[in-house]
């Protein structure tokens, strides 16, 4: 019981913990988003975070480059945030901008294109196709199942009962079809015994043992 407890208590302390971090990332957002007025504006110099030099990459200067980033990774890490956190029947359709914003992301940092934003719709191609089709097919079974009332698993469930009854009935006919012939064998074995030993019968065999046994004496007396 108490062991019992205490794993419920861990779990709840674990949840809060989970729950916690998520609205202070979810509060943070904007101040995050203001990290860019504090970097150089100066189109020369660079600027160095946890051993990676962070330099203009094609923008203005870094806080330019930094405003682009954060403007992409912020909306997405709010998407996985909504994406763990979404109880709805929908929720892998978030999926979709979060590949967006990803790639946009690797585009951004990893090309050294000057136009950035402009070849995400056929990344994005591969992901929808799969995507979207699972989420309708999800849509589509909601739907019959809470607005036509159509139940398809329902429906599976009641035919493997039916046949189920079905092979049980074979069954049981079967079983009941041997027992009425053993019945039925059972039954003329009996009336044979009953046409052998009938009263009627009995009596006739006792008159001829009797007018035997009368015959013998008269045929002894003379």
């Amino acid at each position: 019981m108490k062991e019992g407890l205490s794993s419920k208590r861990k779990q709840a302390k674990y949840r809060i913990f989970i729950d916690s971090a998520m609205v202070f990332f979810v509060v943070m957002a904007p101040f995050v988003f203001k990290i860019h007025e504090y970097l150089p504006r100066n189109p020369n110099e660079t600027f160095e975070v946890l051993g990676f030099t962070i330099g203009q990459n094609q923008f203005a200067d870094v806080s330019t480059y930094v405003w682009f980033l954060l403007g992409k990774f912020i909306p997405l890490y709010l998407l996985f945030i909504w994406f763990f956190t979404c109880k709805h029947w929908w929720y892998h359709a978030i999926l979709i901008p979060i590949t967006m914003y990803s790639f946009q992301i690797f585009e951004v940092v990893y090309s050294d294109d000057k136009y950035v934003d402009s070849e995400n719709l056929l990344w994005l191609l591969p992901i929808c196709m799969v995507i979207i089709p699972f989420v309708y097919l999800v849509r589509v079974k909601l739907y019959d199942k809470y607005v036509h009332g159509i139940d398809l698993e329902a429906m599976d469930a009641e035919l493997e009962a039916l046949k189920s009854k079905n092979a049980a009935q074979t069954t049981s006919d079967s079983s009941t079809l041997e027992k009425e012939l053993e019945n039925l064998t059972k039954e003329s074995f009996a009336d044979e015994l009953d046409r052998k030993l009938s009263t009627r019968n009995l009596e006739q065999a006792a008159k001829q043992f009797q007018l035997r046994l009368q015959n013998l004496l008269n045929f002894n007396n003379k």
